[in-house]
């Protein structure tokens, strides 16, 4: 999303709060709980390129998040309370989880001190590759080429960018404009040119994984506190709705299986990596659902309804997002009012465009 995309959306969340907009419409609007997503926790460093720190949240951001949940009446709990928390929710309160993406070693360091100083649940979602060290971050690698060149230059899909990246803006700009058109394409082929790009720039990727995500060893130990879930995220983190079935069931499973022979406990969660409409559909459901996942959880953005009894392994979640780092839009968020007006604006384009068909 651009910047100005962001600041227009943080407005309208201040809007809705300050107006208490939210607040009248949650009882239309709210869910019986929400599932959060989270990737890292790191202190922010302020710098003017930092296009991945919408994954990033601040320790003391994500402490007051925790703090102020349960002072708004809801429950913490784990993933393994989830089915039996929507299917009894008459007249119990609201719940949330907190779930973390891709294993960062951050998360243990930084974010699990909060969560256990507070004897409270938490969630990390491991992909295999990643924890064996040779996971493709291809996203931060992609950041770290532009920060390093003074211009970028590929091929993407038929296209050729020719990219300034002299100046912050312009880095900005660029990475935006290559992630987008990489994420439009087979990821195969993503990852690939990301690469080339990287070596033009003189930037080596060797490391970067085993530098910023837990090891096999690490995820044991952390593993062994009760608190603590680990759950699948496929072994190399590729979007599975775009990969042939038995690929995309390879990656499942044997996620699944080296969790649980690396951690001798069975792995009953699953996160589809990306895992918006393009990434995840009802074939992956299916698939979670035939390889005894619990819950399995998307990127698509809502709240958890008691309708989602039938659909766990396809349950929205809430974005805790490096770029909207203010209680305010949390409790906001929480009322449910911005999704129902996602939803609505997306029926009505689809009204629209099929007025326009016929």
């Amino acid at each position: 999303m651009s910047r100005t995309n962001t600041k227009l959306l943080q407005a309208a969340l201040r809007t809705l709060r300050t107006t208490r907009t939210d607040s009248l419409a949650e009882p239309l609007t709210g869910g019986i709980g929400a599932i959060f997503m989270l990737h890292r926790v790191t202190p922010d460093t302020g710098e003017g390129f930092a296009p991945n720190r919408i994954l990033s949240l601040t320790p003391e951001f994500l402490e007051a998040v925790v703090d102020q949940v349960r002072e708004w009446g809801y429950d913490i709990i784990s993933l393994d309370e989830v089915p039996a928390r929507i299917s009894e929710h008459e007249g119990a309160p609201p719940f949330v989880c907190f779930t973390f993406d891709d294993g960062y070693r951050d998360n243990r360091d930084l974010a699990y001190p909060i969560f256990k100083s507070r004897n409270l649940p938490m969630a990390v979602y491991v992909p295999e590759d990643f924890a064996d060290g040779k996971g493709d971050l291809w996203w931060l690698v992609l950041e770290s080429a532009i920060r390093k060149a003074a211009s970028v230059r590929c091929d993407i899909d038929g296209r050729t960018f020719a990219l300034a990246t002299r100046t912050d803006a312009e880095k900005n700009a660029a990475f935006h404009k290559l992630y987008w058109a990489l994420r439009a394409v087979a990821e195969d082929d993503a990852r690939s040119i990301v690469a080339g790009l990287a070596e033009r720039a003189g930037y080596d990727p060797a490391g970067l994984c085993r530098n910023l995500v837990m090891s096999w060893d690490e995820l044991r130990e952390f593993a062994a506190d009760p608190l603590v879930t680990i759950g699948a995220h496929t072994t190399g983190h590729y979007a599975l709705a775009k990969l042939p079935i038995e690929r995309a069931r390879r990656e499942m499973a044997g996620s699944i299986a080296r969790i649980e022979s690396e951690l001798d406990r069975p792995c009953r969660h699953f996160s589809y990596p990306y895992g918006n409409d393009a990434a995840a559909g009802q074939r992956e459901f299916d698939l979670a659902r035939e390889l005894g996942m619990l819950t399995a959880v998307t990127t698509r953005k809502g709240l958890i309804h008691a309708s989602h009894a039938t659909q766990l392994t396809a349950l929205p979640r809430v974005s805790l997002n490096g770029d909207y780092q203010e209680i305010g839009f949390v409790r906001t968020l929480l009322s449910g009012l911005p999704f129902a007006l996602i939803d609505a604006a997306r029926q009505a384009s689809s009204i629209g465009t099929f007025r326009r068909r016929a």
